[in-house]
């Protein structure tokens, strides 16, 4: 395993217990051998608000970063997704907006296969290529404002 998916597990295993956690950059990059850094990395890539968490900081000699998992209804989860797309979507992070939204019970595993299908690259290879990213944006939009 390497280290940005163990910083990661380790992550995931605090947030299991209580549904966040706070934690100190120096004493973790400590405990797992690294610099503070990767730790940032690790966060700010795969604990974001697209993927259903909810990052805060405080600076200064007792800082943290408490990382909360989001838990909205299904309503707002979705509205939110929306909210936070702008005028283009690419396909990974449309994918990732599928795959969080389904692993939080949002969206059942048909809604998840469909909207994946019909925002593929395949799916949108007949569009010009500055374009695809808008297009899959609107299509996505309107496949989860359709889902409320």
């Amino acid at each position: 395993m390497n280290l940005s998916n163990a910083i990661a597990q380790m992550i995931l295993e605090m947030l299991e217990r209580d549904g966040y956690t706070e934690i100190q950059r120096n004493e973790m990059a400590e405990t797992l051998g690294c610099v503070p850094s990767q730790i940032n990395y690790v966060i700010s890539s795969r604990f974001t608000p697209e993927h259903g968490y909810i990052v805060e900081s405080r600076r200064g000699g007792g800082g943290y970063i408490r990382i909360t998992r989001a838990k909205y209804d299904k309503g707002t989860a979705l509205m939110h997704v929306v909210n936070g797309i702008g005028r283009r979507l690419d396909d990974k992070t449309c994918r990732a907006h599928v795959y969080n939204l389904n692993y939080q019970n949002l969206l059942d595993e048909s809604s998840a296969k469909l909207i994946l299908a019909a925002t593929s690259e395949n799916s949108l290879r007949a569009a010009p290529q500055d374009v695809k990213d808008e297009i899959r944006a609107l299509i996505f939009k309107q496949m989860l404002l359709s889902l409320m």
